[in-house]
């Protein structure tokens, strides 16, 4: 017969110096989090037998996270809080958990259900540089297209598609901030700090960014968005 295992879905954050981490280093830090707060998580089969645990779509290096997630699986039912507690209480304070919930066996993977980001890029420059690069990023967007080169090839964004809410640009305390949303597909994700970059060096404009940070993953159904738990 085979083993009952519990599906715990965890929300975390990523930030500060801990931004920096790749998805590996990542994985592999809220897997040690895991071990120390004793928790009865199951392990794989076969000859190389691992925790199992899941995790959404990858943060760029240096890119934070608001509400990122991982599925932890468990032998055994612990509530929701005193999961949470545990492990709060066994991961670094830039890694902190934030909430769980247990989701169905039969749920989609998180890679699989998450389609829908959300960003904010924060860029140096007030009031008068958020309103020349709101221009310059409806004038990309109005192309239709958007072409990236990574690792000597070029990728090609249909931006109707990749876009599916039009870019925010405000400016609030002596910056400008930048919202995004984007879709994310088998070909990848758009990284808005590259449109943003485009957008100012089309137009010459003298301003740096100074942090990206995914705020949301959503996942899509029909035509509404809706939190993966």
């Amino acid at each position: 017969m085979a083993e009952s295992t519990f599906r715990a879905r965890v929300c975390f954050q990523k930030s500060g110096p801990l931004r920096h981490l790749s998805h590996l280093e990542t994985v592999h830090a809220c897997g040690r989090a895991a071990r120390r707060a004793r928790l009865p998580y199951a392990v794989t089969k076969g000859f190389s037998p691992h925790m199992r645990i899941a995790f959404g779509p990858a943060l760029p290096v240096g890119t934070a996270g608001r509400g990122e997630y991982y599925d932890l699986w468990l032998r055994s039912y612990i509530p929701a809080s005193d999961v949470l507690a545990s492990l709060r209480s066994a991961t670094p304070a830039n890694l902190a958990p934030v909430n769980v919930v247990y989701v169905g066996e039969r749920s989609a993977s998180l890679t699989a259900a998450l389609t829908i980001a959300r960003y904010e890029v924060v860029v140096e420059g007030g009031e008068a540089l958020a309103e020349s690069l709101a221009g310059s990023l409806a004038a990309i967007v109005a192309e239709g297209v958007f072409a990236v080169e990574h690792k000597g090839k070029q990728k090609v964004f249909e931006l109707a598609s990749t876009l599916p809410k039009e870019p925010e640009v405000s400016s609030v305390e002596g910056v400008t901030v930048v919202r995004l949303t984007t879709r994310m597909g088998e070909r990848g994700s758009l990284r808005p700090e590259t449109l943003v970059t485009t957008a100012l060096a089309r137009e010459k404009l003298e301003g740096r960014i100074a942090s990206v940070t995914r705020t949301e993953l959503l996942v899509e159904e029909e035509d509404s968005w809706r939190s993966p738990m």
